[in-house]
């Protein structure tokens, strides 16, 4: 709001006129010379904008006018001819939460044109004075000529505290009035050093940044009146957004919260929800569960699959804490979660970045005032939390999901994977097991075959060991892979046959299987009995005029993955493995092996 702020030697009895904001007139032979008070609540630069803001309060209020003034449109309450009066309303509409914090007296020099109610109508005289009856003078003969009318006396201003005033007020000023000017300071982002009420250099230095940001002389010094009015548009801006510090008994978490636009929802261990109020477009969400490191990061993995996190922004992961910031055009989150004493308790709080300024505040709020409180977590035997449930509906909050997911295998130490082409085209992030980025390094589409190395190296569990001498026709063998893509935590096994190690219609290269295999399935190993890795499973082609039957499949041959290993870098593990394996091992082995590739 643009604010102007001036004050007024006021004579004269209170009185709530209606109507427009008159000239100041000057009464002569004995009356007081009075201009007309109002209460400035808020102004705009654009006239549409301002005459819809001006008819929003005239639903609310009957004395409600609209002046041009240097180039905005104020919006006003009164006029009052009693400063005492139009002040003690002022207080009490800010006190109510009905105007704005930075509303203000102004006076009817700052004004120009009215625009509203009738911005055509002329501006109505001044208030009628209280006069004092002067003796009726005997009549005078007319003069010749009349004579010039005597100009009016400016009103006498009575300035704001003189700077000596103002220094002798705040000296007066109780050691927690002068720590509430600090908190105010702080809540507008001017002063972030401890709320101490020590008024040193940092402190007058914010005091000057808060002049100056609202059109005030910057003297570092504020009188009572600026002092007032930082004090309470920070009181009107907590009722706005009233915070609240709020005792979750259940989870065992103490924080600041927003309630005027978040309210309690339900639990779902780990989970407190909390939803918007109205169109507020503001969650939180608070995080209590028993638990250890693993835990900890296992969240923190967990939480960054959710919609409400998006994927751009900071990420920090220590022994025993993280942070997680996300934003995109539409949502902006901040995460955090710390283990102490075997309890892992944390918040996420969900907003629009268009309210990034207000959220800011509130955010910081949340991150001071929020604490562990008794030895007690959300019960999780409430709603299982298995490693599916996490990944699947993780306790009702909406997850993230890949575009599209395949199989793949790990073909060396550092977590190099094989997976087939068509599950990284067109991604614009890949991940291994929903957890690890990983990028392309080789591409070979005429054999459908794509190579995947993780962002930071890993320790596969299993690495294939590739089969190099001829595969017996008609064995049994097994295909591993994600068959329902991400809706499982771990692969299947699918058993079938090696028909033949060509195409139908002679190709090299590949091998004809017999077996029954869904899309999530290509990409992953194909095994014998004794674990070698005879081939990579391929996805079915439909695309011609002929279908083949749904229990024929083909596999990448190992001889000619092999070869594409080495040329990237990539060694390739000879298979030594002989005897066939128990059903439970060759099952372990292929899950160690397998990994989920998604394309996002």
């Amino acid at each position: 709001m643009k604010q102007v702020i001036c004050l007024l030697a006021l004579l004269g009895s209170p009185a709530l006129l209606p109507g427009f904001v008159p000239a100041a007139l000057a009464q002569t032979s004995g009356t007081q010379t009075r201009e007309l008070i109002w209460l400035q609540i808020e102004a705009q630069p654009s006239l549409e904008v301002a005459r819809e803001r001006a008819r929003a309060y005239a639903a609310l209020f009957p004395d409600v006018s609209g002046f041009a003034t240097d180039g905005w449109y104020a919006i006003a309450l009164g006029p009052f001819t009693d400063r005492g009066a139009a002040e003690a309303r002022l207080r009490q509409l800010k006190a109510d939460g009905l105007v704005p914090g930075d509303s203000f007296i102004a006076f009817d020099r700052n004004y120009q044109a009215a625009y509203w109610p009738d911005g055509n109508a002329p501006r109505p005289a001044a208030a009628a004075p209280v006069a004092t009856p002067d003796p009726v003078p005997e009549p005078a003969p007319a003069p010749a000529t009349a004579p010039e009318p005597a100009a009016p006396e400016p009103a006498p201003v009575l300035a704001d505290e003189s700077p000596a005033e103002a220094r002798a007020a705040e000296a007066r000023l109780s050691a927690a009035e002068r720590e509430q000017v600090q908190t105010a300071l702080q809540w507008f982002g001017h002063y972030a050093a401890r709320i101490d009420g020590a008024f040193g250099p940092g402190t007058r230095k914010s005091m000057a940044a808060w002049q100056a940001a609202n059109g005030l002389e910057p003297t570092g010094t504020l009188t009572t009146m600026q002092r007032d009015s930082l004090v309470a548009a920070y009181e009107q801006a907590q009722a706005e957004l009233g915070l609240q510090t709020v005792t979750e008994a259940e989870a065992g978490i103490e924080i600041t919260l927003p309630t005027a636009l978040v309210a309690f929802d339900h639990y779902e261990p780990p989970f407190v929800h909390y939803a918007a109020k109205g169109d507020s477009g503001v969650k939180v969400i608070l995080i209590s569960e028993p638990g250890d490191q693993s835990t900890l990061y296992g969240l923190y993995d967990v939480l960054q699959t959710l919609e409400i996190v998006p994927l751009s922004g900071e990420r920090s992961r220590a022994e025993r804490s993280f942070t997680i910031d996300g934003r995109s055009e539409k949502v902006a989150s901040h995460a955090y979660a710390e283990l102490s004493k075997g309890l892992v308790k944390g918040y996420i709080l969900v907003w629009n970045p268009a309210d990034d300024d207000r959220m800011a505040r509130v955010l910081a709020a949340m991150q001071s005032s929020f604490r562990s409180v008794g030895d007690r977590a959300l019960d999780p035997g409430l709603v299982p939390m298995s490693e599916e449930g996490r990944r699947g509906l993780l306790s009702g909050l909406e997850v993230r999901r890949p575009a599209l997911s395949r199989s793949g295998f790990y073909v060396d130490a550092n977590g190099t994977v094989a997976t087939v082409a068509e599950a990284v085209e067109g991604c614009n992030r890949i991940t291994l097991d929903l957890r690890t980025e990983a990028s392309v390094i080789a591409a070979d589409t005429v054999n459908g075959l794509a190579l995947l190395k993780p962002a930071k190296p890993l320790s596969p569990p299993v690495v294939a060991d590739l089969l190099t001498g001829p595969a017996r026709i008609g064995q049994e063998i097994a295909v591993s892979g994600y068959s329902y893509e991400d809706k499982l935590p771990a692969p299947t096994l699918t058993f079938g046959g090696l028909e033949e190690m060509k195409g139908l219609n002679g190709e090299a290269g590949v091998a004809r299987l017999s077996l029954d295999v869904l899309p999530g399935d290509a990409g992953g190993p194909v095994l014998d009995g004794a674990g070698a890795v005879i081939g990579m499973l391929l996805p079915r082609d439909d695309s011609g005029a002929r279908k083949l039957p749904d229990s024929v499949s083909y596999a990448l041959q190992a001889a000619t993955l092999a070869p594409r290993l080495t040329e990237a870098g990539v060694t390739p593990r000879a298979s030594t493995r002989s005897g066939a394996l128990a059903p439970e091992d060759l099952n372990r082995l292929a899950e160690g092996m397998t990994v989920l590739v998604s394309c996002w």
